[in-house]
């Protein structure tokens, strides 16, 4: 770039947007990877019906253009001084939209909607599955391919697109007659803003974002014909696959006053664990946000699981390709904000002491099971619930409670993903708003048995975002300047299990086992 005595403004800033389930995040970062403005709003969501989360279109779109606007605004700087805009986003929330008008045909349906639960329980339970089981076990047998042996253990989930776009298709008249017409789009939140930054211009998704939607095949790398044509989803209104690391454009001049170009589009997962720099095989990642998700880093070959891990793209940039296995808990900070709501707690940085203070939780267990239990269990009709209560019981010892079963779930899905993936593992490292409580953090140690880095920088979505968007547009030169960018905050060693502990992890996993099956979707 230029200097500024040339009659130019040089660009020394990346700006990224993490677009959460609570909360749009802006920052401005400089050369050494530090924030030197930042902004955020929050997400409303909608809740229509019992089971139903949604999201305004049109306030997501101001509040994402508003954030970035403040947060140059904070670091004291103008666009034109910005060199690239990296994105990540929130996964599986979609809309559709009418191509020509670019008006959408309802709200974002968010991740954490049930109304597609019915239809997930008839489609895994129906025949046509097993025939779908039976037969690619077959082919499996025949051609030793894994994406047979991926199809013949296929069940489907709530939490990806599949079924709720099924439902939008069977429901919503509008959307049946812009399929009829070629006139539908259909995207994830990262879709729809490219689609407005462009001024409708562009309908594209990268591969990390299309890999977390349940409709594409990661071991093709395509959208996958064989679902599409099993639940009628026409393949025709999904946006087209491109690279993470990717030049989608400019944002059009009347957004921000100049044209910015757009380097990353990234889902929020996979950008966390870019920006936690786990490039390696073996590397783990555990972001405990509004839902905890664990992912490990597999190399250049997805992993087929049989107990609800799952295989998603982590990133493509130029050829090189990097694929994730990972197992999630949906309600770990909405677990902890509904205790602060019921008042078992003032402020969340006074939690680890209240519970420290305590010798146990009072043999009390808490089910984190607002939105179902996920791998390895797979029971969306599971209820969230204590167990164990006590006249004795005070609201230390539930908060104690609901604290523990976030470690007790990382404990959880962390054994499954030895046992299925035999990767061995190199670094552990945490991230996401709920690794601020040092008991989580301590106690998930004690109980993987291993050292946890917690960085100095949690918004790791956005410095992901940042970072794939900055090797693009030739700010950061390769993945080994970005790890000497990464600060390390605490390192949280592992110590000796006590009989306590042994034992309420048992009674917890009986809680577990108790709470399922007790709403029925059948």
């Amino acid at each position: 770039m230029a200097a500024t005595r040339n009659g130019f403004t040089k660009k020394n800033y990346i700006v990224a947007v993490d677009v959460g389930t609570t909360a749009i995040k802006c920052h401005v970062y400089d050369k050494d990877a530090t924030v030197k403005g930042a902004c955020s709003r929050k997400v409303t969501p909608l809740y229509p019906k019992p089971g139903r989360v949604e999201m305004d279109p049109e306030r997501l779109w101001q509040n994402f253009v508003a954030v970035i606007k403040g947060a140059v605004e904070d670091a004291g700087l103008q666009m034109k001084q910005i060199q690239a805009l990296g994105i990540s986003t929130q996964r599986g929330t979609f809309t559709t939209w009418d191509k020509k008008t670019g008006v959408p045909f309802h709200n974002f349906i968010s991740w954490q909607d049930l109304r597609g639960a019915d239809l997930v329980t008839s489609w895994n339970e129906s025949l046509t599955m097993k025939v779908v089981h039976a037969g690619s076990s077959l082919l499996h047998l025949i051609t030793r391919q894994k994406t047979f042996l991926a199809a013949s253990i296929m069940i489907f989930s709530p939490q990806h697109v599949t079924f709720r776009l099924a439902w939008v298709l069977q429901n919503c008249p509008e959307v049946q007659n812009a399929v009829k017409n070629g006139t539908c789009c259909f995207g994830t939140i990262d879709t729809w803003l490219l689609y407005r930054l462009t001024k409708g211009a562009v309908h594209l998704t990268d591969y990390s974002n299309a890999s977390a939607t349940g409709v594409f095949d990661t071991y093709q790398m395509c959208w996958s014909g064989l679902l599409c044509g099993l639940v009628s989803l026409p393949l025709s209104i999904f946006p087209a696959v491109e690279n993470t690391g990717h030049f989608f454009g400019c944002t059009d001049e009347s957004i921000f006053g100049v044209p910015i170009p757009i380097m990353a589009l990234m889902a929020d997962q996979q950008a966390a664990m870019f920006g936690e720099c786990c490039f390696d095989k073996g590397d783990v990642k555990i972001t405990m946000g509004t839902g905890t998700f664990m992912d490990i880093n597999t190399g250049s070959e997805p992993h087929t699981s049989f107990t609800g891990l799952y295989p998603i793209v982590g990133w493509k940039i130029g050829s090189e390709l990097t694929y994730l296995a990972e197992g999630n808990a949906a309600d770990t900070g909405t677990a902890i904000k509904w205790a602060q709501e019921l008042e078992l707690f003032s402020e969340v940085e006074e939690t680890a002491g209240m519970v420290t203070a305590l010798k146990d939780s009072d043999g009390v267990c808490f089910v984190p099971s607002f939105s179902g239990l996920q791998a390895p269990l797979n029971d969306p009709g599971a209820c969230a619930s204590f167990m164990g209560l006590k006249p004795s019981t005070t609201k230390s010892h539930l908060l104690r409670a609901i604290l523990e079963s976030v470690a007790f779930r990382n404990k959880q899905l962390y054994d499954i993903m030895m046992r299925e993936t035999k990767i061995p593992i190199t670094n552990i490292r945490a991230d996401g708003g709920v690794c601020s409580n040092d008991f989580i953090m301590q106690l998930t140690a004690d109980l993987l048995g291993r050292k946890i880095d917690r960085p100095s920088h949690t918004d790791m979505s956005s410095l992901g975002a940042a970072f794939v968007a900055g090797l693009g547009s030739g700010f950061w030169k390769s993945q080994e300047e970005l790890k000497g960018l990464r600060c390390t905050e605490r390192v949280f060693l592992p110590s000796t299990l006590s009989r306590d502990h042994v034992f309420t992890l048992h009674s917890w996993e009986r809680a577990l086992r108790r709470s399922m099956h007790w709403y029925s979707h059948a």
